[in-house]
């Protein structure tokens, strides 16, 4: 059971964009990377799995998408929602997916590397520009395939992008939402299965997250139905690749190229292959989206208990009609509303408004009551088996700062 609170400590883990910081109202706000007992962690790509987590802790905020350096199973059984920023860096992945397509289809970085490295006066580079330049002949994208596998906001933003240029787009996403499809082009192609996208694509590019489905799913067998000279993009995540089995067809000659985001010592020297230092959300445009878009459902979390974009928890928001409000976490479990409601009508408080959502193993309940809440009523349902986490919420525009 958490006490209700008007002001909130914030311990961020990494630099985040000052737009993000700035919404913070500093009346009921406080945060520094420092902060002992913290409400809620902010950060990038601080990885969490090693420490010890305060008892005070509310939630978890990550300003990006991935979500692997946080201990997400560790807080969902305590009841923690873990936010992020789904789709607030995706034009920077997708600049940088189309700018790796044309680097690897017009040899650019060979091209690049090979005038630097001549000598000589100007007549003498252009000569040797002239007799070289054959060498890194390229190809065109209109009328090649692209695949995109992973149709989220990034993947959405690919595949579209893919046929403003003038591609072919074979796109696979099983777990594809409605938000997304009605931003997906009508004419991008849908793949029955991986296998079929990989047997009929020039390009193939990954937008999945890193889970047990994920891993390992561009595998030697589907590395291998790719037509040859195939070029292969990785931006989402390491792991989702057998990085052996694709060095063993760059060497064979099967695979034209690998760029991806996640160098490695196996990787990084490779001559088809060209790594960058995870450039994908590297700007300061998809860093200020970031920031604001988690600062922005973290506020509402903390202040409201809604829940928006959580990786780990239901969608949850409901309008405020009443200045009591009760948030809570639990099992997702039978009764669990009924013997809540029990403990609130025996107090005579009445429910004036509810929201009960699940998600996989844990459900959340948002209540409006009519009458403020007393401690005994609180410790009873807080003690009922399977109750993860009870919140009092003023609203706080009811309330002296």
């Amino acid at each position: 059971m958490d006490n209700p609170k008007i002001k909130f400590k914030v311990l961020t883990l990494n630099n985040i964009a000052e737009e993000g910081l700035e919404r913070f109202p500093k009346a009921r706000y406080t945060f520094d990377s420092k902060m002992p007992s913290p409400d809620a962690i902010l950060l990038r790509s601080y990885k969490m799995h090693d420490i010890s987590l305060p008892d005070s802790l509310l939630a978890v905020a990550r300003a990006g998408a991935g979500v692997n350096n946080i201990p997400v199973d560790k807080l969902s059984r305590l009841g923690v929602p873990v936010f992020n920023a789904p789709g607030a860096n995706a034009n920077a992945v997708k600049e940088l997916v189309i700018g790796s397509m044309l680097m690897s289809a017009r040899n650019l970085s060979d091209a690049w590397d090979y005038v630097r490295k001549l000598g000589g006066d100007k007549e003498a580079i252009s000569r040797e520009v002239e007799l070289g330049k054959k060498q890194y002949v390229g190809f065109e994208l209109p009328s090649r395939t692209l695949g995109v596998i992973g149709l989220g906001a990034i993947g959405v933003e690919v595949a579209n992008a893919g046929l403003s240029l003038g591609m072919q787009v074979i796109g696979y996403d099983p777990k594809i939402t409605v938000q997304r499809a009605w931003q997906l082009s009508s004419g991008v192609q849908q793949a029955a299965n991986l296998d079929e996208l990989f047997r009929y694509c020039d390009i193939v590019t990954t937008h999945v997250p890193l889970n047990e489905a994920t891993r390992g799913m561009v595998n030697k067998n589907r590395l291998e139905l790719l037509p040859k000279g195939s070029i292969v993009l990785n931006f989402s995540r390491d792991g989702v690749i057998d990085n052996e089995a694709l060095v063993n067809l760059l060497d064979k000659g099967n695979i034209r190229n690998y760029i991806c985001d996640f160098p490695s010592p196996g990787l990084k020297d490779h001559p088809k292959i060209i790594c960058f230092p995870h450039l994908g959300a590297s700007t300061a445009e998809a860093e200020r989206n970031c920031a604001v878009m988690v600062v922005d459902n973290l506020r509402d979390f903390l202040e409201n208990g809604n829940v928006s974009r959580s990786v780990n928890m239901p969608e949850a928001k409901l309008s405020r009609t009443r200045p009591h409000r009760l948030s809570i976490a639990n099992a997702n479990v039978p009764s669990m509303v009924g013997q809540v409601s029990t403990a609130l009508a025996e107090q005579d408080i009445n429910i004036a408004d509810m929201l009960n959502v699940s998600r996989g193993d844990l459900a959340y309940t948002l209540l409006d009551l009519d009458d403020p809440i007393n401690d005994v009523t609180l410790n009873r349902i807080s003690s009922i088996d399977g109750i993860l986490r009870v919140r009092v919420l003023p609203r706080l525009d009811t309330v002296q700062q």
